[in-house]
């Protein structure tokens, strides 16, 4: 008995000491603190292991066979942690980066496993995309992190950083208890719905809702519609994937072979779903293309999941590392819709001991709905925001957030807001948004911009100038900008006077007025070149040719009649006051001919411009194009000259008209070409028929052309082709100097055709009236056009561009530039 009773009670002691245990946490990244999706949780040497799920959250519910829990995943160290003997515990883990890419797959004799696999993911691409459903919505939750990370001991010694030196010491909460500080300065939700239209193909967004808290930021407005899931839509079942402005090869796209080595590494249930798990390696780890993992739904041959990087060796500036996560559940009708989607961006520091940037973005769709498509008219705005989307209280959130905010990002909220109250930081914003937009904030108003402070010319000496414009603290309808000018040598005030007053934001219009005087030169026709502020700025130094005083007052109306279609009527009227040498035939009498040296002109003219799909961001008082994801852009412009109308001296008739498309050519980059036409159906004196642009600055400029002087050519009938291929990486990634540094080619091409009808050619007297010579201008020989090509690199030191050109045509003409180098600044990724 005393046997029997020993060995029930060793029996029960181990069955107490082997009683079931619930063991939970959650696999975060100690750099990010976001949560690792896929991560194996497991008991080595043992057949209990499990993942984490799509946020980094685990559970098992087991009889632990060792005392230490162990959690791995590719990229990361290995991290092992002790199991205490609690029923229920928590057990998190923060993994370090290891800094590791994947390894090169090496596949023995015969064929590769995951080839047949990927022919079969490939083969039923069409019927698992979501785009072939005729309609589909859902609601989307978007939530978007920007931290300030690599926070070192010398960094918070900085001036700037030791007022906040309080703050940072409670980023360690944030960070936990072995991660990495950083330093929240924005965090955003949005909260919308997201529709889409077959045929024709179109897309629509309500952004119902948004909450915005940010470092810096005058504008929320405009981040709620940059926030929203229309700029967060990643479909991996597109050939190339547009993320962060380049195009991207996807590891399911029609040529995989090309791009990617494949290897099966797994089978196995998630979520229920039976898949196969495939290791992706880029080929060339230098190209725009995903390092990882899919998992392929075995019945479908559906993506299920992504987990994927982009090489650090991939040609992209200033980024250091990338991934996205995505899951995906199928919809009734078939095909797949994502319904949670993560993107990490790290923005790599300047410095080792200089902090970096890193984004985090979290997309969350439900309640999703399926061939139950709207009229074409419903998708008129691309992008809408609910007039009270800024103004929902804290109940409202909780209530429709589709996930609850952790404590960790409550934390976050509470420490912006504390940071951009703190008078340094405020003024260090103040001078990067400066920099940025060339503007001082001075209440109401906008002082600057600064590249036309100063500048030296033959005409004014010192040219002094100043200008404004009013922001929205004025008013959200009425905009008022200006600039007042003085030149030293000639002691003359230049002025502009504008005003615009917003009649509706739903389909933009407004009304303008405007009065200038200023000094201006033939050939230089600012219409063309405002976004060019180097060589506006640049072109008012040195010694002006063809120099004249100006002044022109306009009225116009704008309004965009249909999406994408804008109307523009302006009424124009200009002097033309010349500080050169000029004169023009106005009429012929018994005398002989009668000679001007001005003339005034009023002009009627109706500008169309139509842009399929184009989307457009509206800040307080302007909007912002972002592109029409590579359809063509359609200008028309008609100039009527009304002669004796408030003492103009001409009537002609002029019309232009031009296309431009942006053409993504995959693993060659990108090409834009611009086609312009143009025909003046009267006779007008020469500063009035079509002056092309040339450039005499040190500064590249694709509106003009390169090698050609100002005012060297002269037609009253074009047509120009303008060429501009980037080509990414491509041809210089296989030279490891080149492709260390990152530079890429860049090639230019310009083609001009001209001429100008002998009925202008009368109206050039060959002297003045007391025998002065007059300049002319070169004209075109029938079947020679202008020709010039332009060859070289850009992101050198990831921001300048650099070519040089070679004129092909019309090489012995007067002071013709054959050769030169031109330099501008850009940032591209």
């Amino acid at each position: 008995m005393n046997r029997f009773l020993l060995f029930l009670l060793l029996l029960v002691s181990n069955a107490a000491f082997a009683q079931e245990r619930m063991i939970s946490g959650k696999v975060i990244d100690a750099q990010t603190g976001e949560g690792i999706p896929f991560a194996s949780v497991y008991f080595k040497n043992s057949r209990i292991a499990t993942t984490t799920n799509f946020d980094g959250n685990y559970t098992l519910k087991v009889i632990p066979p060792s005392d230490s829990l162990t959690v791995s995943y590719i990229g990361y160290f290995t991290r092992s942690k002790f199991v205490s003997k609690a029923s229920v515990q928590t057990i998190n883990f923060q993994l370090q980066s290891s800094t590791q890419e994947l390894a090169e797959v090496v596949v023995l004799a015969g064929e590769n496993p995951a080839f047949a696999v990927m022919r079969k993911v490939v083969d039923r691409k069409e019927a698992n995309n979501k785009e072939k459903l005729s309609s589909y919505n859902y609601e989307t939750y978007n939530k978007i992190e920007l931290d300030v990370d690599n926070i070192t001991d010398a960094f918070k010694k900085k001036s700037l950083i030791k007022p906040i030196t309080s703050i940072l010491d409670s980023i360690k909460l944030i960070a936990g208890e072995e991660g990495q500080p950083v330093l929240p300065v924005f965090i955003s939700e949005s909260l919308s719905d997201f529709y889409y239209l077959k045929n024709p193909k179109k897309t629509k967004e309500n952004i119902k809702a948004s909450k915005v808290t940010g470092i810096g930021l005058e504008d929320g407005s405009l981040v709620t519609q940059l926030i929203g899931s229309t700029f967060q839509e990643y479909n991996f079942y597109d050939n190339w994937m547009r993320l962060l402005g380049k195009e991207f090869i996807s590891p399911i796209a029609d040529g995989w072979k090309l791009y990617y080595d494949y290897d099966l590494e797994d089978s196995l249930h998630i979520g229920g779903t039976y898949c196969y798990k495939l290791k992706v390696i880029p080929r060339r780890p230098q190209d725009l293309a995903f390092n990882g993992y899919i998992w392929i739904d075995k019945s479908s041959y559906a993506l299920k999941q992504v987990d994927l990087n982009i090489s650090k060796s991939a040609n992209l500036n200033y980024i250091e590392k990338v991934k996205i996560q995505q899951e995906l559940q199928p919809t009734e009708a078939g095909p797949w819709i994502p319904v949670k989607t993560r993107l990490l961006v790290k923005i790599m520091s300047v410095g080792k001991h200089r902090p970096g940037m890193l984004a985090k973005i979290y997309t969350s769709n439900k309640d999703v709905k399926v061939n139950l498509p709207l009229t074409p008219e419903f998708f008129t705005e691309r992008v809408e925001v609910a007039e009270k989307a800024l103004k929902h209280n804290e109940e409202f959130w909780n209530k429709s957030r589709h996930d609850s905010l952790s404590a960790t990002e409550q934390h976050v909220i509470a420490m912006i807001d504390s940071v951009k109250e703190i008078p340094s930081v405020k003024t260090y914003v103040e001078i990067a948004n400066i920099i940025i937009n060339g503007y001082k904030n001075v209440g109401k108003i906008n002082l600057g911009p600064y590249p036309y402070l100063w500048a030296f010319n033959n005409i004014e000496g010192h040219r002094f100038q100043l200008g404004f414009k009013t922001n929205s603290d004025f008013s959200r309808r009425v905009l008022l900008g200006g600039y007042g000018a003085y030149g030293t040598r000639d002691g003359r005030f230049k002025y502009k006077i504008s005003g615009r007053f917003i009649l509706s934001r739903k389909r933009w219009s407004e009304i303008g007025i405007s009065d200038k005087f200023d000094l201006g030169q033939v050939g230089i026709n600012t219409d063309n070149v405002t976004n060019n502020t180097l060589f506006l700025a640049s072109s008012r130094f040195g010694k002006l040719k063809r120099p004249y005083h100006q002044h022109e007052s306009a009225l116009w109306v704008q309004r965009e009649l249909f999406k994408g279609f804008t109307e523009k009527v302006t009424f124009r009227q200009r002097s033309f006051d010349p500080l050169f040498p000029f004169f023009y035939i106005a009429e012929t009498n018994e005398n002989g001919a009668v000679l001007k040296d001005r003339f005034s002109t009023s002009e009627l003219i109706f500008e169309t411009r139509y842009a399929n799909n184009e989307i457009f961001l509206q800040t307080d008082n302007d909007r912002v194009s972002l592109g029409n994801k590579g359809w063509p852009v359609f200008k028309i412009r008609y100039v009527l000259g009304l002669k004796n109308t408030l003492g103009s001296d001409l009537s002609y008739q002029r019309l232009d008209g031009s296309v431009k498309q942006k053409i993504p050519l995959g693993i060659f980059g990108s090409g834009t070409y611009e086609l312009e036409v143009g025909k003046i159906f009267s006779q007008v004196p020469y500063p009035l028929l079509e002056v092309h642009l040339g450039n005499e600055t040190p500064f590249y400029n694709k509106s003009a052309f390169t090698l050609m002087n100002y005012f060297e050519f002269a037609s009253d009938t074009y047509a120009n082709l303008q060429y501009d291929q980037h080509f990414e990486g491509f041809g210089l990634n296989s030279i490891p100097l080149i492709r260390k540094l990152k530079w890429r080619l860049v090639a230019t091409g310009n083609l001009l055709y001209g001429h100008i009808s002998n009925e202008n050619l009368a109206l050039l007297p060959e002297t003045g009236p007391a025998g002065q010579e007059l300049g002319g201008f070169n004209q075109f020989v029938k079947g020679t056009p202008y020709a010039e090509v332009g060859y070289g690199f850009e992101n050198i030191f990831r921001f300048i561009r650099l070519q040089a050109f070679h004129r092909l045509t019309y090489r012995n003409n007067p002071d013709a530039n054959n050769f030169g180098v031109k330099l501008s600044a850009q940032f591209r990724l």
